[in-house]
């Protein structure tokens, strides 16, 4: 009898079970990414199917940069900083400062980085030299580069007033292809000129009197030189973009092969590159945050990196990024740009210009 309550008991315990089994599913509360009234059946779900980059590893990629870090390098960092790659399947494992836009351009071409950021009429000269460069989006629609002199010793006005100066040139870099455009479009007889080759920091020739001036980036070193120099006002700069020298800034590169062989890995990197690159018109402080915060050296230095964001801003738009979007390469520009390269003699072979720069991927980023 004793054994048989047993049996009985064991009985409706396993009634009791499947009952529950059938009865409504319980709910958990709503992931906080879902909207407020969303909720997740947690009792016999479909089969869920991974994202990609749950089923693969992420795309290791590496950046190669013009120069040492300024202000506009930071939407590389803030991309990594906010996620931007990682969700697009990407792990950014080295943003490397540079040593001028010819060198990033040889690198990148030659496959040694997968991402550059550089001078864009510089990749249009390395692309004359065979360098298989393309330019992928423009951060600076307008160059950014002038000529520059200490105000109280030499007056700059106008590009002849270079003539009879000492000015400080590296023939390696993207300042001297600017130099040589910017003399023979404005017809300055470089003769009268004493051009002097500097190692940088540049702006400390012009600071110690070694030189009268120096070409620079009115979004990056000009910044810091003006305040070494007096503060506001101390500094005569002729901007190039105001005197016959119509052609991009820096932008946004990589190889013509890796777009050959991995379009889907561009056009990733560019979605998250562009989400970026708007955050940081938005942000100039906090882009600033972000740069400081990735680099020690840059430690102390917020206040200039956010003056170079805010200097750069009014030269990443123009009538194509309203009507296109932002980072978009008119190709009437770069028939400006080669054409003056050309003219002056600074290329001898003009690339085409369709090979020149790829605006599909930024556009699908829209």
């Amino acid at each position: 009898m004793k054994g048989s309550n047993v049996r009985y008991v064991a009985i409706l315990a396993m009634l009791a079970m499947l009952v529950a089994g059938c009865g409504p599913a319980a709910v958990e509360p709503a992931n906080p990414a879902q909207s407020p009234s969303a909720v997740r059946l947690t009792g016999s779900p479909a089969p869920i199917q991974p994202s990609p980059t749950a089923t693969k590893a992420r795309d290791k990629v590496t950046v190669q940069l013009d120069w040492v870090l300024r202000g506009e390098h930071s939407i590389f960092f803030i991309g990594v900083d906010q996620g931007y790659f990682a969700d697009q399947g990407i792990d950014v494992i080295a943003i490397r400062p540079g040593t001028g836009s010819s060198n990033t351009m040889r690198i990148v071409g030659a496959n040694g980085a997968e991402f550059g950021f550089g001078d864009l009429p510089t990749l249009a000269v390395a692309q004359s030299k065979d360098v298989p460069v393309v330019a992928l989006a423009a951060v600076g629609q307008r160059s950014p580069i002038g000529m520059i002199t200490i105000g109280s010793k030499h007056s700059l006005r106008a590009p002849k007033d270079l003539q009879g100066l000492t000015i400080g040139i590296s023939p390696a870099g993207s300042t001297y292809i600017f130099y040589q455009a910017l003399t023979a479009a404005n017809n300055v007889d470089r003769k009268t000129i004493t051009e002097k080759t500097v190692a940088p920091p540049f702006e400390q020739y012009l600071l110690q009197g070694k030189v009268d001036s120096i070409p620079g980036y009115i979004n990056a070193e000009v910044i810091e030189l003006e305040a070494q120099a007096g503060g506001p006002g101390s500094l005569h700069i002729l901007l190039g973009a105001d005197y016959g020298y119509t052609a991009f800034g820096s932008g946004l590169l990589t190889s013509q092969s890796l777009i050959s062989k991995n379009p889907d890995l561009v056009r990733r990197f560019v979605a998250a590159y562009m989400k970026a690159f708007q955050f940081m018109l938005k942000n100039p402080g906090q882009s600033a945050d972000i740069l400081v915060k990735t680099n020690a050296e840059l430690a102390g230095k917020r206040d200039v990196l956010i003056k170079q964001i805010q200097a750069g801003i009014p030269l990443a738009t123009n009538a194509a990024t309203t009507a296109n979007g932002l980072g978009y390469m008119d190709k009437s520009q770069w028939e400006k740009t080669l054409g003056i390269l050309v003219e002056q003699k600074v290329i001898d072979k003009a690339p085409a210009v369709d090979s020149l720069f790829n605006n599909s991927f930024a556009q699908k980023a829209r």
